[in-house]
Parts: structure tokens; sequence; C-alpha cells
């Protein structure tokens, strides 16, 4: 087993950036163009030397994508936590939903949101209106 730790301690800094879990989006945009050019090289090929390595890259991104991304068909209170967590915010900075008490209810599920509070989400996150539906 040393042996093998000390292989890896001689390629390691040649390969670290395109084997370890991306936390910021630079390096997340960096093992996204490794995974083009795997794929491109890769191709279908299961037994090509490197599909291992393409399956081990696209692990890591989309571990990196669900912690980062809104998931597609994510049930709208789990965007709006995901937003709010995202943005370092607390349910004391969602009063445009309305009183601490209607904003707990939205987010425990006991409340939908109606159209004003979509509204108001879309605008204040800069994004559609259509995830909060």
């Amino acid at each position: 087993m040393i042996l093998e730790i000390e292989k890896v301690k001689n390629v390691w800094n040649d390969v670290k950036d395109i084997l370890s879990v991306p936390h910021t989006d630079k390096q997340y945009k960096k093992l996204v163009k490794v995974l083009d050019e795997l794929i491109d090289e890769v191709g279908n090929e299961e037994k090509h030397q490197l599909a291992p390595l393409l399956e081990t890259v696209g692990n890591l991104i989309e571990e990196y994508e669900n912690d980062h991304f809104i998931q597609p068909n994510a049930e709208p209170i789990e965007v709006l936590k995901f937003l709010m967590e995202e943005n370092n915010l607390t349910q004391k900075d969602l009063s445009i939903l309305g009183s601490q008490g209607v904003v707990s209810e939205i987010l425990n599920g006991k409340r939908d949101l109606n159209v004003r509070q979509i509204k108001a989400l879309a605008e204040k996150f800069n994004i559609s209106p259509a995830v909060f539906i």
C-alpha cells in the first residue's frame, strides 16, 4: 500500500486539478473543459484507458453542480431554500414574502407561494418566476 501512495505522491501535482472536487466557479469551469476533452478522446469506447477518468471527472462535476446549481424540476420551496443558502439569507431577510409567521409557513411547506411573492422572489434573486411555480 505504501508503494501505491508513493506513486500517487510522485504524480499528484500533475493531476490534482482534475482529481479534486471543485470548490470555486473557476475550478468547476476548468474541470468542465477537462471533461469535454476526455469525451472527445474517449468517445463511446468503454474500454478506453481514460474511461475511468472520464467517469471520475463527471462525478466530481456532478457533485459541484448538485451543491451549487438549482436542479431542474425542483420544488419551489427547495429552490427558495437553495437560494437562501447560496446568498447567506435567513427567514428575517425574506420580509418581502410577509411576516415571519408567513415565511415560516412557506419554508415548512404549510403555505404555497402566491403570485405577488413569486414576482418579488424572482426580482430579488434576478431569476425567472418560473422556478417558483
